[in-house]
């Protein structure tokens, strides 16, 4: 099988790669010409090779079954998704105006919620919202931020516009993958590294570093910085284990901290007993600290919030930022950029209907067969109801729901979600991808070059989630110009 992409199977949506009038995109035209010169022979030692890598380097994830819990290794694709810089450039600005605003409105909402009294934003969203923590109220973390990492969904529909899909401000995970990505494919083509300016990657796991130390209460050069697990079960355990690694500071679980009669953190060591300066935190907020949150928690630390509430440590992200985290919130993002910022969106908004309305409630319920209905804090793609895909069963079943609880569900069109050139079956096909670009936020803003491509590896599915059968690429910022 020798690529011909005059041959490549378009599926009318637009694809990251190739252009169906004119062949390979112009960003991706050096990879597209390489991936034709080989052989078969060639191209399937080079997928053989990558996931041999992924097995010697031990990237795996966890899915979730009734018996319980699998590791199993990475689903990686060879072939990269690209996009060209100057296009990136723009998408980047973009994130950055879109979380500075939204931790402008965190910050807003637990002191003196001026975006309510205005009548930007329904006090009755905020009420019934499961992500509010009243234990949150009047704390000013540093450099006002409360969501120092950010994952955004990105989607392109079929006329080539990027849309964010969702934000992710509680506890985001996927970096770790994104980075080893990088990895895997050096390895796998390590001359087309040679040729093109492809932007690099490596530099987050010290940016990552540099924004938590910027956090510590305490002033100096050395602070004592931890990564907080749930454990070994957890299902982005792997992500904890290596970013405390590439950062060189502690992974510890809550049974390794205790708070002391100082209000202060410490972490137990054979030397003793060593004070905790920032915690970067991958356990939930109701299980973090048994004295504020859940009583029967044992994956938190006792006293943790209190620390944190007198300013004696630092958490990221900061207890409460999942407010925003919020899919019915999210459709009032753009007015909250306008709010905060008096600027107009860079990156638009999925079209989206909120059921809490009853003129969009209406339209949902008479369109079904049509929409994605999305409960409001559900994620990894649980709960959702793609409508064209659902059974006439599961739609009624959803129509009950929205009837039941409308605040909780909200529902956006069906996209014809880009598509990009995958192996599938040593045939290169196009399948669904979308991108979750990682952003840091402390005394600077930093989004990482690209992100994460995920890719829905069933044919014609639009589900990229790993848990549910998806996979995920490298992903190549090209600079093209002065080439």
């Amino acid at each position: 099988m020798t690529i011909e992409w005059r041959n490549y199977a378009a599926t009318g949506a637009y694809d990251e790669l190739i252009d169906g009038a004119t062949g390979p995109r112009p960003a991706a035209k050096t990879l597209c010409e390489y991936l034709a010169s080989l052989s078969d022979e060639e191209l399937h030692e080079r997928k053989t090779a990558a996931e041999l890598a992924i097995l010697v380097m031990g990237i795996t994830f966890t899915v979730y079954t009734e018996g319980g819990s699998i590791d199993r290794a990475w689903p990686f694709d060879i072939v990269p998704r690209i996009i060209p810089k100057r296009e990136w450039d723009r998408t980047e600005a973009g994130l950055k105006q879109r979380v500075q605003a939204l931790n402008l409105f965190i910050d807003d909402l637990y002191h003196e919620q001026k975006i309510i009294k205005d009548g930007v934003f329904p006090a009755e969203v905020l009420e019934q919202s499961v992500n509010f923590r009243p234990q949150c109220v009047g704390v000013s973390p540093r450099h006002g931020v409360w969501a120092h990492i950010c994952g955004s969904d990105l989607v392109r529909d079929k006329d080539g516009t990027v849309y964010v899909l969702e934000d992710n401000l509680r506890v985001p995970s996927g970096v770790s993958y994104m980075l080893e990505n990088r990895v895997v494919t050096k390895r796998v083509f390590p001359e087309l590294f040679e040729y093109q300016r492809i932007q690099p990657v490596d530099d987050y796991a010290p940016r990552l570093y540099d924004m938590l130390a910027s956090l510590s209460p305490r002033p100096g050069d050395n602070p004592s910085v931890v990564v907080l697990t749930p454990g070994i079960y957890n299902s982005a355990y792997f992500e904890h284990s290596y970013l405390a690694q590439q950062m060189g500071v502690e992974l510890v679980e809550g049974s390794d901290l205790e708070v002391g009669d100082d209000d202060c953190v410490y972490m137990r060591t054979i030397q003793g007993l060593e004070r905790v300066d920032v915690i970067y935190r991958r356990v939930d907020d109701l299980f973090l600290d048994p004295e504020a949150f859940r009583p029967d928690s044992s994956l938190g630390v006792k006293g943790l919030m209190r620390a944190w509430r007198k300013g004696n440590v630092a958490l990221a992200n900061a207890p409460g930022a999942g407010v925003a985290d919020d899919k019915v919130v999210y459709t009032f993002v753009p007015d909250i950029i306008k709010y905060y910022l008096d600027q107009d969106p860079l990156i638009a908004n999925v079209p989206s209907y909120l059921c809490m309305r009853e003129k969009d409630r209406g339209h949902v319920l008479a369109n079904l067969d049509k929409l994605v209905v999305k409960p409001a804090n559900e994620s990894g793609g649980y709960g959702m109801m793609v409508g064209p895909h659902a059974t006439s069963s599961e739609r009624k079943r959803f129509a009950e729901l929205i009837q039941k609880d409308p605040r909780n569900y909200m529902a956006q069109p069906t996209l014809s979600i880009s598509t990009s050139p995958t192996l599938c079956d040593d045939q290169m096909e196009p399948r669904h991808v979308d991108l979750r670009p990682f952003i840091l936020s402390g005394p600077t803003t930093y989004v990482t070059t690209g992100g994460l491509t995920r890719v829905a590896l069933r044919k014609g599915s639009l589900v990229v989630n790993s848990s549910q059968g998806g996979g995920s690429k490298d992903t190549w910022i090209v600079d093209t110009e002065g080439f």
